[in-house]
């Protein structure tokens, strides 16, 4: 009998905790615009809004994006599953809906079976299905680590356009999903402990949510991922020109997740995303321990938007712009 392969050995950093620090990224496109282009952009490089936007015309736009990252969890079906959700939810989390999507896949394909690469598309075919959208195709490479996600295009209603910087002092902040995924996928890949709550979160759409928002009038928000609560909030709030008020009683957490932090299961990318907003958050009596779990690198993470929908906790509110972007209590 062979040995399982663990696909999380052979990643440096797991799902979107692998992403360059926004510090970095922010500093490396730092003045490159957009290409000019034939149709109006709505939504560009700006504010750093989870998809790029076109106005088709005065009742349509397309939203695309592209997401990968190297594996989150060792079951590579699974992992097929969260990454494709998590591309998708970029659309999501603009307010639009996933229309098509093309396989970015790169693999080691003298190190790792071409089943394993096999069973990491067919995850991400069953997401795309269940989300109604087409998933024709794509693009792979052979690579010395492997890589999974997807390049997805959508539809939105210029009107119904979920944006960073449509905040407005007064109104509530909600997340519809808990936090913690990072450091239980820290555990994962360190023990090799499975954590089936963590990976229902991370393959759960964002598609009711978002709906939800639309319909509510929601029109500012984000995603949860890899620059964790505090570094996606800060950008809202940048974006916004307001200071953003966590409840951190309020946040919802995924169980063992505290536990997880306690032992040490602490990504270096949740670590770079607190040393990266700390200058803009007044922390009030918080913990480090309290900070870290905010600050964790989520992968496939739920919306945070600027309004109240169903079924998600109110966990803060938008205030004036101050001294501070954040402000925990």
């Amino acid at each position: 009998m062979t040995e399982p392969v663990r696909l999380t050995r052979y990643a440096r950093g797991g799902g979107c905790a692998c992403k360059i620090p926004p510090g970095e990224l922010e500093a490396m496109v730092a003045g490159l615009g957009p290409a000019a282009g034939t149709a109006e952009l709505l939504v560009g490089l700006d504010h750093g809004d989870d998809a790029a936007v076109v106005r088709l015309d005065e009742r349509s736009g397309v939203v695309t994006t592209a997401d990968f990252f190297t594996p989150v969890v060792d079951d590579a079906y699974d992992w097929g599953r969260i990454a494709a959700t998590n591309a998708l939810s970029d659309v999501y989390a603009m307010g639009g809906d996933p229309l098509v999507a093309l396989n970015l896949l790169c693999w080691p394909r003298d190190v790792l079976p071409l089943e394993l690469a096999r069973e990491v598309l067919r995850g991400g075919l069953d997401v795309a299905r269940a989300a109604g959208c087409h998933l024709a195709g794509g693009h792979s490479v052979d690579d010395d680590g492997p890589k999974y996600g997807l390049a997805v295009t959508g539809l939105v209603r210029p009107e119904e356009l979920i944006t960073l910087d449509a905040g407005r002092a007064g109104l509530p902040l909600s997340l519809t999903k808990p936090l913690g995924v990072g450091v239980l996928n820290t555990r994962h890949k360190s023990t090799g402990e499975s954590f089936p709550e963590a990976v229902a979160t991370m393959t759960t759409l964002n598609r009711d949510a978002a709906r939800a928002a639309v319909a509510a009038g929601v029109r500012c928000g984000t995603d949860v991922t890899g620059f964790g609560l505090l570094g996606h909030a800060a950008k809202l709030a940048r974006a916004s020109r307001v200071t953003v008020v966590i409840d951190t009683a309020r946040v919802p957490y995924l169980a063992g997740a505290r536990e997880a932090v306690r032992d040490g299961f602490v990504s270096g990318g949740s670590r770079r995303n607190l040393e990266w907003v700390t200058p803009w958050v007044d922390a009030g009596t918080t913990t480090e321990e309290e900070r870290l779990l905010l600050a964790d690198a989520q992968t496939s993470g739920g919306l945070l938007v600027a309004g109240e929908i169903p079924g998600a906790p109110v966990i803060g509110e938008l205030r004036p712009g101050g001294e501070r972007r954040i402000v925990l209590r």
